[in-house]
């Protein structure tokens, strides 16, 4: 069943239309890879999807249309993950994680219900961050703040996630590592869309794949579909190298067509 839809989505950024008549269906469980070139409108896209931005169009959740529901339940129901991992506060690893709870009352992390203190380590457990419970996260690596941004993202416990480029700038293992959490959160039933420009990451992990290009949908479907030969050529300009290892699939842009 359909739990996030979204009807002739349209959203300009000052005066420039940036997403055109976009239309989509996605369903639970399932891990989303949202692709396309620098300036698709990809960022855009997400956050129209939360109602972060103002934009046209008919967005659903749940089968609640979006415009119908108030800013505390619309952050209960999308958990966010922007681009960067910046944090400016020098708080511990576990006080970062415990903001995802923020939309459920808890507005001091150092006074959390039973509840919300098992949220927060059922999130900092999935991501294997408990061991920086008490580390100021300003004093962790690119990689663990990174997995610390996504134990709060999971805190929220939220249906739907979208998390922007969450593999830029990470070495390869972090990536796999990233993508990976991200594809077991999934398959608990969550909708997780990605917004990624590593393309082998897209076609492992995701179930479907949005490609977007000059704010238009160019392609949607399972990757094999989406990231067609023809798909990669009109929209990335690139041909790719493409095969199967331990029975998941491998794409690699090779060459400029």
């Amino acid at each position: 069943m359909t739990l996030l839809s979204a009807t002739a989505l349209n959203a300009l950024l000052g005066s420039r239309r940036v997403l055109r008549d976009v239309s989509l269906s996605l369903a639970a469980g399932h891990l989303v890879a949202l692709v396309g070139p620098n300036g698709a409108g990809k960022t855009t896209l997400l956050r129209a999807l939360a109602g972060l931005i103002p934009s046209d169009g008919e967005i659903r959740i749940g089968g609640d249309a979006l415009a119908s529901l108030p800013l505390r339940e619309r952050a209960k129901r999308f958990a966010y993950l922007p681009q960067g991992h910046l944090v400016h506060w020098p708080l511990p690893a576990r006080d970062i994680v415990a903001l995802g709870r923020y939309p459920h009352g808890a507005t001091d992390p150092a006074r959390l219900s039973p509840k919300d203190m098992e949220a927060v380590l059922r999130a900092m457990q999935a991501v294997d961050v408990t061991e920086f419970s008490d580390r100021r996260v300003t004093e962790l690596s690119g990689g663990e703040r990174s997995r610390v941004a996504l134990a709060r993202v999971l805190a929220v416990e939220a249906p739907v996630i979208l998390a922007d480029e969450p593999t830029a700038s990470l070495d390869p293992r972090h990536q796999i590592d990233v993508m990976q959490k991200l594809r077991n959160v999934a398959d608990t039933g969550v909708l997780v869309i990605v917004v990624t420009h590593d393309l082998g990451l897209a076609a492992r992990f995701a179930d479907h794949v949005l490609v977007l290009s000059e704010g238009r949908l160019a392609a949607q479907g399972t990757p094999d579909a989406a990231l067609s030969e023809s798909v990669l050529a009109s929209v990335f300009r690139v041909s790719a190298y493409r095969a199967e290892f331990q029975r998941e699939a491998v794409i690699v842009p090779w060459a400029d067509v």
